[in-house]
């Protein structure tokens, strides 16, 4: 049975935003888990979603408190529907990223990554898939902010990033 992710990072609440946009909490409703890559900001976000969805997968990032870091892994580890999938907010810069994400995550299918802001979706040359949503509250440079879905099915993999208002 296809589980259904919904994949954002970098949220930042509240300072780049006051909440979550309501695509993203259209979003969660219509999803059997959630997946987040850090840079939460705040506990309330961790919690709305917890109360909300049926699983989070998430980590610490670089700007979360030490609450956050206690509540959260650095890497976070699910397998679901046949696919291999985990959690990271950092991954370094993008040249040689897939090279460093192959030695570091050998045992993976799918990783997904924070902390840029900006959107990314590569194929290793072992297979592995690197997915980045961007961030659904704080665009930065990029010409809108964003958020991902993930469908699992049976070892298959389905990507689609949303675009939010610029």
């Amino acid at each position: 049975m296809p589980v259904r992710l919904l994949v954002v990072a970098d949220t930042h609440l509240p300072k780049r935003a006051k909440a979550l946009p309501p695509e993203v909490l259209a979003e969660l409703d219509a999803c059997d888990g959630v997946v987040h890559a850090g840079d939460w900001v705040d506990l309330a976000t961790l919690d709305l979603l917890e109360a909300h969805a049926p699983f989070v997968l998430a980590c610490a990032g670089n700007n979360d408190g030490p609450e956050l870091h206690r509540r959260l892994p650095e890497v976070a580890r699910r397998e679901l529907e046949g696919v291999r999938l985990a959690v990271v907010h950092e991954t370094g810069p993008a040249a040689g990223r897939e090279a460093r994400m192959d030695a570091r995550f050998p045992d993976l299918d799918v990783l997904v990554f924070g902390h840029s802001h900006i959107p990314w979706d590569s194929t290793t040359p072992t297979g592995l898939r690197l997915l980045n949503p961007g961030s659904p509250t704080d665009r930065r440079r990029q010409p809108h902010r964003t958020y991902g879905v993930l469908v699992l099915d049976a070892g298959r993999i389905g990507w689609t990033l949303h675009r939010l208002g610029g």
